[in-house]
């Protein structure tokens, strides 16, 4: 397999940039945007662009908007399918939070969007891995090697590959990397047309509660795979108190699926579309929790936003630490 090539490498990027510069021409023509409101003097607005995931659930249960109301803070709701487009609507105002994994957040900040990390989950290295057909001879990291590799680029498991080949010896072109999408990576997993799978859940329980697919490593010990929540610099800026009562409000919501996983796998299930032993499987591997963003979580984050840069995926150095909180530690 060739090295990566800069000019076709950097479409993550590159889509980051165009769908923004459209998503800004269409928030130009909107009757009244969120600065024409507070000029007005109206009451202030929290903008969730949320996945459906955590902050479906959170928004299901309207405390959120209890929360806020004495404060004069109503709260509206859009639901995106991946980060980077949540990403693309922060950057262009028209949404003030949202969740979002590792990698989508640094491609965004090399194209210029004011991101502020605002909380973390824990690690979560058991919900990725690396996955291969049960009657294949690939049983160790070793013997990818030569193999065609599916992943989603610029992904948190494009990262996870990477370190885990470093950690056994191989190099990034010792495998012939298949760049696919999660529904386009099933599709040739069950045709046979690529050897091994990198994915993360649901899409990994899936695989292994109806494809019968066999873990050949996760990522335990590798790297640590987290979400996070984030905002503009702007609106925490102006709305620190807002943003204190959203994550406590997303931490009673973690807490309860801690002490409810059956509950919580039915819900999500719901939300998902999927069986719920797939879901039963993903929330066995899930790690509670939310944490506070530190110097150690943006250090984590600039290791991975260097690995881009030099797999030639990023077009430019991104310093993670200006899109570190206020005050940070």
């Amino acid at each position: 397999m060739s090295e990566p090539k800069k000019s076709t490498d950097r479409r993550a990027f590159l889509s980051f940039s165009s769908r923004t510069a459209l998503a800004t021409a269409m928030l130009a023509a909107a009757p009244a945007s969120f600065a024409q409101q507070a000029a007005q003097g109206q009451s202030r607005v929290l903008r969730v662009g949320n996945q459906k995931g955590y902050l479906n659930l959170l928004k299901g249960r309207g405390t959120l908007e209890k929360r806020l109301a004495p404060l004069g803070v109503s709260v509206s709701w859009t639901e995106f399918s991946a980060g980077p487009v949540q990403l693309e609507a922060l950057n262009v105002g028209s949404i003030d939070f949202g969740d979002v994994g590792e990698a989508p957040p640094i491609f965004a900040q090399a194209a210029g969007a004011p991101l502020t990390y605002v909380a973390a989950t824990p690690t979560r290295a058991r919900s990725e891995a690396v996955l291969v057909p049960a009657q294949s001879s690939i049983r160790t990291v070793a013997d990818l090697k030569g193999k065609r590799v599916a992943l989603n680029k610029g992904s948190n498991v494009h990262y996870f590959l990477v370190k885990l080949l470093q950690q056994h010896g191989l190099k990034y072109k010792d495998i012939e990397l298949a760049f696919l999408p999660p529904a386009d990576a099933r599709a040739a997993f069950e045709r046979g047309s690529i050897d091994a799978w990198v994915i993360w859940d649901p899409f990994f329980a899936a695989a292994q509660q109806t494809l019968n697919a066999r873990i050949v490593a996760d990522a335990s010990g590798v790297v640590g795979n987290r979400a996070f929540y984030f905002s503009s610099q702007s609106y925490v800026a102006k709305n620190a108190d807002v943003i204190r009562i959203v994550i406590e409000e997303i931490k009673a919501v973690d807490q309860w699926g801690k002490q409810n996983p059956d509950a919580l796998a039915s819900e999500l299930a719901r939300l998902w579309g999927l069986p719920k032993p797939v879901v039963d499987l993903a929330v066995s591997r899930q790690v509670f929790g939310t944490v506070a963003i530190t110097r150690e979580i943006i250090g984590e984050q600039q290791q991975i936003a260097d690995t881009f840069l030099d797999l030639g995926l990023l077009p430019k150095h991104v310093d993670v630490a200006r899109a570190a909180p206020p005050g940070l530690a």
